[in-house]
């Protein structure tokens, strides 16, 4: 594969910033140093902290007696333009420096310790721009070595110097003009940058790629639409044009199993998203959790959360990996709270399925069958929870082990879907209908769920569906954000609310993280345009 440069309107800009006394990372990072995940708490070397996706910090600094004292130590303000759409990242930090994606394809490399920048990444973007321009966001960095990795909404994959922001390597992934972009944090292992694709809404054919870091050449590419014979081909019309334009956009990060060797990745809706009568069949791989070799790109095993979709109810929700104690026995699972409103326990190393059981109320199904299929009971024509924004989306959720509870957040709501048949333009998103939402009796909630029996223990509900990320420390404390820029702290164990802090925008898919600088606790949330940093008050 060739290499690509920029061309045209295809630019970039790095700004570098002149801050005395401060020095950038230095020596980079290892495979075995993400493989050590937060056991360093100084770091925050992938976008969930781990490959697990738990999303959970063994820092105690900052405790259920304590948080109330909690007050922001600086802003970062990006200045960027966001139609609507504001920070979706997670920050990663090394040696004191913070590594940040924004809106339109910006980046900043950041001093932890005063909120300053070092320098500011910006590419310029083409014109024609389709789905990139509706929903402009970046959901950060992959980090190895010296190099920084990060995709872009004109659907290109880089690598960064970390210590300058320049552009090492630059190739395209798929061609923005038909609809194709990229939104995700790059998941690296070792020898490989895994990355997805978005554009499910437009003709596009879904997939899950790994590059090489130093290069940037392709190793492997798993088509989440199956080609024309390939297995799963048979639950779509023999039609290699319908094939072609299936949708299954890959636009969230997956999670790892070093051990197993295996990717866990959700996949997102069928192409069109509410009209199914074109596409009879299940629709594979379409709305599943699929289970891939790292080595080969090859399928180890797949489930599917919604057959046949025609809700939009995409499977990009965060896989989270834990070894737990079911029924007696030790098991290797991966739980998804899915965007149908059930959440699933599946082993994770043959997919079976362990639980099933809605945690919203759904009136789509509420049960799964003996092949553990979800009897459905309304196809949304009658109004059905929940909209096609989902019981919940790709906010990440977190498991607090030590307390079994997997913690979200939640959305009731209910719409109608009226399909209809659709009309394909190049370049243009195809939903195959209208949706209509009772937006009088919608709320959002902060819910923990036991994960042995998927039960609620307890509940905060927000005024409205919100897009809030949740992390948990090992202190007892949950953070989580609302709709209306309300960043909070609760107790993992009953869910009590103890401090809050209005950052004035709303936290949209962004997730706090926190890390150890100078033996202080920091606690960060993107809202909007803005980073903030968080610590007790210096005595």
């Amino acid at each position: 594969m060739s290499l690509r440069k920029f061309v045209g309107v295809i630019a970039l800009s790095v700004t570098a910033l002149s801050i005395p006394n401060l020095l950038l990372a230095q020596g980079g990072v290892t495979y075995e140093d993400i493989l050590q995940g937060m056991a360093d708490p100084t770091r925050w070397l992938t976008y969930s902290g781990d490959y697990t996706g738990q999303r959970h910090s063994p820092l105690t600094q900052i405790t259920p007696d304590n948080v109330k004292r909690l007050v922001p130590v600086w802003t970062f303000q990006t200045g960027t333009t966001t139609r609507g759409r504001g920070f979706e990242t997670s920050p990663l930090i090394d040696d004191g420096v913070l590594y940040v994606t924004g809106s339109n394809n910006f980046a900043w490399a950041i001093d932890a310790r005063t909120g300053r920048a070092f320098w500011q990444y910006r590419r310029n973007l083409p014109n024609d721009l389709t789905y990139g321009a509706s929903a402009p966001v970046n959901r950060g960095f992959g980090m190895l070595g010296d190099s920084l990795f990060m995709v872009t909404l004109d659907a290109h994959l880089l690598a960064l110097d970390s210590k300058t922001g320049n552009i090492l390597w630059d190739i395209e992934l798929a061609d923005y003009r038909i609809g194709y972009a990229a939104t995700l944090a790059p998941l690296v292992i070792d020898g490989k940058v895994i990355v997805g694709i978005s554009g499910g809404e437009y003709a596009t054919r879904g997939f899950i790629d790994a590059y090489d870091p130093a290069t940037g050449e392709r190793i492997w590419r798993f088509h989440t639409i199956p080609g024309p014979g390939e297995p799963g081909s048979e639950t779509w019309p023999d039609d290699p044009v319908v094939l072609a334009r299936g949708g299954g956009g890959t636009w969230m990060n997956g999670s790892y199993d070093p051990e197993l060797d295996l990717i866990y990745w959700g996949v997102g809706n069928p192409n069109p998203d509410y009209y199914g009568d074109i596409r009879p069949g299940d629709n594979l791989y379409s709305n599943s959790i699929v289970a891939l070799n790292a080595e080969t790109g090859e399928l180890r095993w797949h489930y599917q959360f919604t057959p046949h979709g025609v809700n939009d109810w995409d499977s990009n929700q965060i896989p989270v990996l834990a070894d737990i104690d079911w029924q007696g026995e030790p098991r290797k699972v991966v739980m998804l709270a899915n965007r149908n409103g059930f959440f699933y326990v599946m082993d994770r190393a043959t997919g079976e399925v362990l639980l099933g059981k809605p945690f919203t109320a759904t009136t789509w199904a509420r049960e799964l069958d003996e092949n553990d299929r979800p009897i459905i009971l309304n196809d949304g024509s009658k109004g059905c929870l929940p909209d096609p924004w989902g019981s919940t989306n790709f906010m990440p959720p977190s498991f607090y082990q030590e307390l079994g509870l997997f913690i979200l957040t939640t959305r009731e709501t209910c719409s109608t879907f009226v399909p209809e048949e659709p009309q394909y333009t190049p370049g243009q998103a195809t939903f195959g209908g209208v949706v209509f939402t009772d937006r009088d009796n919608q709320y959002g909630a902060l819910r923990a769920l036991d994960v042995q029996t998927g039960e609620l223990e307890w509940e905060f509900r927000y005024p409205s569906p919100t897009f809030g990320g949740v992390l948990t420390t090992a202190s007892g404390l949950v953070f989580a954000g609302d709709h209306e820029g309300n960043f909070m702290a609760f107790t993992a164990n009953d869910g009590e609310n103890l401090w809050h802090y209005q950052t004035g925008s709303r936290i949209w898919g962004a997730a706090a993280m926190t890390h150890e600088l100078d033996g202080r606790q920091y606690v960060l949330i993107p809202a909007g345009t803005t980073l903030t940093a968080f610590a007790l008050p210096e005595d």
